[in-house]
């Protein structure tokens, strides 16, 4: 299967230049997080939107084309605030399907302040795909998928892109080490078909959340009932087709970890930066303080800081 190489990923980087923040990182000592080592946060939680998924959307809208019935997109908040953002700044209208069971009142505020019209969907993430599906098919609406389709691949590999040019430009000289949180796994393919074997890929997800762990264990053809703290963040039922094969290829590791490590992880980023996340984003922390990963002496390490869609309160 054909996914995006470094060379489309530069592509969409100049395709959606402009319409994106380019987000800054930050140098967190060890000590500010409880950890024996310094991490250098890619602060994505301040993306236009809230997260990466802006970044998708967009090259999606931008390299295909939206025809007059607009476009249509399947979330449970960052995708769907992503392609109602991007819809309305090019001016196309936009429809949400959203399933009720993990809607967030606070990412359903956001998809709709930013111009998308919500439909809430009773029963599973599988069928709220169905029904967004069965609308792009009697409306001719673009389908904005949220995890796997080329150009959502490409256009999340853009933050892997800004990450390599910022890491090398710091004092640390480079990056060896990426912690991802894993839903449907548009973002780690995206970051992990920009690195490719040049840096270490690591996939982290929650109990709840564990599809691609899943996927690499059992194969593709699964079927996940996202339950638990990140389960509106990193809620997909299965992998993508296009993001499994990339994750059998690049992805180094795949960590899972119980909700406890997310609140406490959540809990020292605030603590020692005055940063707060969404779930999703304390996902790939946690890794590091639930001691799941240690790096080796010396080891560049970034934690990627996926999304910000959430009651600040979250975690307390």
């Amino acid at each position: 299967m054909t996914y995006p190489t470094p060379d489309d990923i530069t592509a969409a980087a100049a395709l959606i230049t402009g319409r994106v923040r380019h987000t800054p990182i930050l140098k967190v000592e060890g000590a500010a997080l409880g950890l024996p080592c310094p991490v250098t946060f890619k602060l994505e939680h301040t993306q236009v939107t809230g997260s990466f998924k802006v970044r998708g959307a967009f090259n999606t809208m931008l390299s295909k084309g939206v025809p007059p019935a607009g476009v249509v997109a399947a979330s449970g908040g960052n995708h769907g605030a992503a392609v109602a953002y991007a819809a309305t700044e090019l001016g196309h209208r936009s429809v949400i399907f959203v399933p009720k069971a993990i809607a967030k009142e606070e990412k359903l505020r956001r998809m709709r302040m930013f111009g998308g019209e919500v439909i809430l969907t009773d029963g599973a993430v599988e069928d709220c795909m169905a029904a967004y599906a069965d609308h792009a098919t009697k409306t001719g609406a673009l389908s904005v998928h949220p995890y796997d389709t080329f150009p959502t691949l490409a256009g999340q590999g853009t933050v892997a892109r800004e990450i390599e040019d910022q890491m090398a430009q710091s004092d640390l000289g480079g990056i060896d080490t990426i912690l991802v949180s894993t839903g449907g796994g548009g973002l780690i393919a995206g970051v992990a078909a920009w690195f490719r074997d040049r840096v270490r890929v690591i996939s982290v997800e929650t109990e709840g959340t564990n599809t691609l762990a899943r996927s690499l264990r059992e194969g593709p053809d699964i079927s996940v009932q996202a339950t638990g703290i990140a389960a509106s963040s990193l809620g997909g039922p299965r992998l993508g087709v296009m993001s499994y094969e990339v994750a059998k290829a690049h992805v180094d590791q795949a960590i899972v970890l119980p909700d406890a490590a997310v609140f406490d992880a959540a809990k020292r980023l605030w603590e020692g930066t005055r940063l707060v996340g969404e779930p999703g984003s304390a996902v790939a922390l946690a890794a590091l303080t639930s001691g799941a990963y240690v790096p080796g002496k010396d080891e560049r390490v970034c934690v990627l800081l996926c999304g910000g869609n959430a009651e600040p309160d979250w975690f307390v």
